[in-house]
């Protein structure tokens, strides 16, 4: 075992954090979508809690997002930002020591949040509910990435910085600052604290911090992996490198400022509202432009989609990209919102970014890495991916379809009147209309998660592949 872990070793790059973050993002892929599943079939099933508080659904719900966005989401990241970082600067990370803390630190984050959460032990801020020594923990491992990340740039040996640096550098300075901010407590035992904000100022801070989650961690960060991973499965240049700079800097200068659409109609101020929802709608046009250009990336290409499953899951990913930044403009105006708001639109928009755009361009470049890090000719079996495409893609449409149809209907239901002012429908009246639209969801989901056993198989026979089947590294 010494010898192949030795064999493995790259004599310029530290391949093993890379390594061993590319197989965490897989193990905490099955472990957040099964209990997203097991959520899911509690709404079809509610005794599938089984009458246990650590089991019911306000509880593995922010068990569920936080698996998925840090522990699936953010293993992704490193492992890709990692490996970019020294493949575009011709340099090994400037520490292993370093580079190993932050492995087995992120775990241990992800453990305790598995520990804690279950428990009822949170803050209660959605994407920030882990409590304040957790939340200490985060920040000491998110400086020391920083580091690792920073300095390895500082010392490259080529003169530019490419493009997937530029996001990959965003995210890790916007994530730590909205973290910082947004965690701010004043602790009152060893795991409980109350927000240094009140009312309306903490609504906005948090939302702030929330929707800037979702437009860093996982959109600016993901946008690294699409800026080079796509070329290099696709065998082509990006398609413009001026528009990659432009679509940087619009991104990070717009997106700021659109957290306050989660808060329509409600006691923050009017004109803050109205800011978030103009923003909002700016933000379309960064957002389409890295869009067309990791398309247009294809140029000359469009006929390898027919035999690379793996360029199908990066550029599927693109156009559910394309889709959730869309409908998330749209949904910002006050109108669309007061609809949509509270209904599960709002849910079938977060999974057309979580599942179509962030775990399809995470799987499509894991099979990327996986038989470059583990010096394989390939991966074990392309059919596999084949199939896993397929049952991803699949599983991704019935689940934000069913979502769209389902709070379309709710917030109909919720605005129907009567001629003397009486509300048509009780609420208890739209949840069981739902109910056809969460078995969907549940089958939905429930086929995404088979992929993902399929992936961890494919993976595992890769990595157990004999010696003798081991050609050349595939030069990255």
């Amino acid at each position: 075992m010494t010898e192949l872990n030795e064999s493995l070793e790259h004599p310029v790059y530290n391949y093993k954090v890379v390594r061993q973050f590319a197989v965490m993002t897989v193990v905490w892929g099955i472990v957040g979508m099964l209990v997203g599943v097991l959520i899911a079939a509690q709404l079809v099933w509610p005794q599938l809690n089984f009458d246990l508080p650590w089991l019911s659904f306000g509880r593995l719900r922010p068990l569920h997002t936080n698996a998925v966005i840090f522990a699936f989401g953010g293993c992704a990241l490193f492992t890709t930002s990692f490996y970019v970082v020294q493949r575009t600067c011709q340099v090994r990370l400037i520490s292993d020591r370093l580079a190993a803390l932050v492995f087995w630190g992120w775990q241990l984050v992800i453990l305790l949040a598995a520990i804690t959460l279950p428990m009822g032990l949170t803050s209660s801020k959605e994407y920030a509910e882990l409590e304040w020594p957790i939340d200490l923990l985060i920040t000491v491992v998110w400086v020391l990435y920083a580091i690792v990340y920073f300095g390895t740039i500082a010392r490259r040996k080529t003169s530019h910085i490419y493009v997937a640096n530029w996001f990959f550098g965003a995210y890790i300075i916007a994530v730590a600052v909205l973290h910082i901010l947004n965690s701010l407590a004043i602790p009152v035992s060893s795991f409980k604290s109350y927000s240094i904000y009140a009312g309306t100022v903490d609504a906005m801070v948090q939302w702030w911090y929330g929707h800037n989650a979702v437009g860093f961690f996982l959109t600016a960060g993901f946008l690294g992996i699409m800026y080079y991973f796509v070329p290099k499965q696709a065998e082509r240049p990006v398609y413009s490198y001026r528009l990659s700079i432009v679509h940087f800097w619009a991104l990070v200068a717009i997106y700021i400022w659109a957290g306050p659409h989660h808060l329509h109609y409600t006691t923050l101020p009017d004109w803050a509202q109205s800011l978030g929802m103009v923003m909002s709608l700016i933000l379309l046009a960064p957002s389409w432009g890295g869009m067309i250009n990791g398309m247009m990336t294809l140029a000359g290409a469009w006929h390898k989609l027919r035999s690379d499953p793996i360029l199908r899951f990066l550029v599927v990913s693109l156009s559910f990209y394309g889709m959730s930044t869309f409908e998330g403009p749209m949904m910002s105006i006050k109108t669309v919102n007061a609809l949509s708001h509270y209904t599960d639109w709002t849910i079938g928009h977060v999974h057309s970014g979580a599942l179509g755009w962030v775990a399809m361009i995470s799987i499509g470049a894991i099979y990327h890495l996986i038989p470059i890090l583990f010096r394989k000719d390939q991966m074990y079996s392309t059919q596999l991916i084949n199939v896993h495409f397929w049952m991803s893609t699949i599983g991704t449409v019935m689940y934000i379809a069913s979502m769209w149809v389902n709070g379309i209907l709710q917030g109909l239901m919720w605005r129907a009147y009567n001629q003397d002012g009486t509300l048509t429908y009780s609420f208890v009246e739209s949840v069981e209309a739902s109910y056809p639209g969460y078995l969907v969801r549940l089958v939905g989901g429930a086929i995404f998660f088979g992929g993902m056993l399929i992936m961890a198989y494919n993976v595992y026979m890769t990595t157990r592949r004999d010696c003798e089947q081991v050609a050349t590294p595939v030069p990255a």
